[in-house]
């Protein structure tokens, strides 16, 4: 079969070019934000309170990704991501217009409720449409959008923030929404069997609640109330009250939202797990690259936001070949030599941060990338082959789910790490050596957590099973 049949001259190439765009929405959206984050603060205040930025989107795109994944296996792709997009639209034209950081936080919120829709919808349509050797070729095309929006993302990003009219990094997927929904309402048609359907959510609710408690203890603990406090005891009660009824209620739910055969299925069971880490290794970048820089080597946002793009363009080109490599390798051993990479730099840009150099933290996150890339592309494409298409969804969505609950949780206890440092030693989040030492503890945390994806990466099971065979 010649290139061409899978290029966006074929016939699919339509459906392709649209869900490039769709990537690109929240491609742009992993760096743009990160970039402004100390000019955001400087304009309306809320530094203790900017890692729930982060949190707050993560955790509600990532408690709706199953429930999305499961509308999608019984009403189709296409309407969930058309939703998906619609929302996040309106989020990111609210974020735009917030006034102060605790309505940017609940924007995001939004934001995050349509942003949980898009990258799940688009791998499984991707799945969807393409045999598993047509997609080692796809990915090509859908790691350009990751290498574009890399450049694209902290350079907006960062000349918006040094203009200071930060609220352009919110106002800028205006048009790339109109397109993304254009393109995709005008190209993709699906043929799905209609019949009853049951939602789970009670158990959907049950989830984001009992996280939000949970996050909401580990991020204000320590700053809003003392952590063996009655309130930061009851907060922590409660979130772990609430998870415990929502296993119980998935155990009970015709359809659930996260069904138990997940966890029986080796191949998704192990490679969601390894995906929670992934996910807090990738926070921790993304969130304190730029900041760090900043403070302590005296980058300007611009450059920042730069050096945190090296990391995200590291990674497609990595997943460019990702494909070529597990089919020639299986998903095991890919997945197992990005880990190495990962946690080699991992420890290196832990050392780095007690030495700031912007072009030192560039040069080790851009590897850093490429260990991501051939991580994050075999695990998906993996459990998309070990199911069937009913199921393509909620599994893919396993392991998005996971990555994203991974960063949420981790963003938030990251954020209760770097804040509790910069309280110990006076409270100066703008001071050099507190920037220093909070950076670096929250460096040397993602090394620690590098080492476990290493680890996890053992568990995916050999043979087949794993290969997609």
């Amino acid at each position: 079969m010649s290139s061409a049949a899978v290029g966006l001259r074929s016939e699919r190439g339509p459906i392709l070019l649209s869900v490039m765009v769709a990537t690109g929405l929240v491609a742009v959206d992993s760096t743009i934000v990160a970039t402004a984050v100390p000019s955001i603060v400087a304009d309306i205040g809320g530094y203790e309170s900017f890692p729930w930025l982060f949190s707050i989107y993560l955790l509600t795109g990532a408690v709706l990704t199953p429930v999305y994944s499961k509308l999608a296996d019984q009403l189709g792709r296409k309407p969930v991501l058309l939703f998906g997009i619609a929302v996040f639209l309106l989020g990111s034209v609210l974020c735009g217009a917030a006034w102060d950081m605790t309505s940017l936080i609940v924007f995001r919120a939004v934001q995050g409720i349509g942003a949980g829709a898009i990258l799940p919808m688009t791998m499984v349509i991707v799945g969807d449409i393409y045999t598993l050797e047509e997609r080692a070729r796809v990915q090509g095309y859908v790691s350009s959008v990751w290498g574009a929006s890399s450049v694209i993302g902290p350079t907006l990003g960062g000349v918006f923030a040094q203009f200071d009219i930060w609220r352009w990094i919110f106002f800028v997927n205006i048009p790339l929404c109109l397109l993304a929904y254009w393109l995709l309402a005008r190209s993709y048609h699906e043929h799905v069997e209609r019949a009853e359907r049951r939602i789970d959510w009670a158990g959907a609710a049950l989830l984001t609640a009992g996280l939000t408690l949970l996050l909401l203890g580990v991020l204000e603990g320590g700053v809003a109330w003392a952590w063996a406090s009655a309130p930061s005891i009851g907060v922590f009660a409660g979130g772990a009250v609430l998870i415990l009824l929502f296993v119980l209620v998935e155990r009970r739910a015709a359809e659930p939202i996260l069904p138990l055969w997940i966890f029986t299925r080796p191949v998704v069971a192990s490679t969601a797990l390894l995906n929670v880490i992934l996910g807090g290794v990738l926070i921790g970048y993304t969130a304190y690259i730029p900041t760090f820089l900043e403070g302590s080597a005296g980058a300007t946002p611009l450059l920042a936001g730069l050096a945190l793009a090296t990391m995200t363009i590291g990674w497609p080109i990595s997943s460019s070949f990702a494909g070529h490599l597990y089919l020639r390798f299986g998903f095991r051993a890919v997945i197992i030599a990005g880990s190495v990479l990962v946690l080699i730099t991992s420890i290196g840009i832990a050392v780095a941060a007690q030495w700031p150099s912007i072009w030192l933290v560039a040069t080790v996150l851009f590897v850093t990338g490429m260990g991501f890339g051939l991580v994050a592309v075999p695990s998906i494409v993996g459990v998309q082959t070990t199911v069937p298409w009913q199921e393509r969804g909620v599994a893919s969505g396993a392991v998005m789910f996971s990555r994203s609950i991974g960063q949420a949780v981790v963003a938030a206890v990251l954020g209760a790490v770097s804040n509790g440092i910069i309280s110990r030693l006076g409270g100066d989040e703008h001071d050099r050596a507190t920037v220093i030492a909070s950076s670096g503890a929250v460096f040397a945390a993602s090394a620690v957590l590098a080492a476990a994806m290493f680890g996890l990466a053992f568990l995916i099971p050999r043979g087949d099973r794993a290969r997609g065979a």
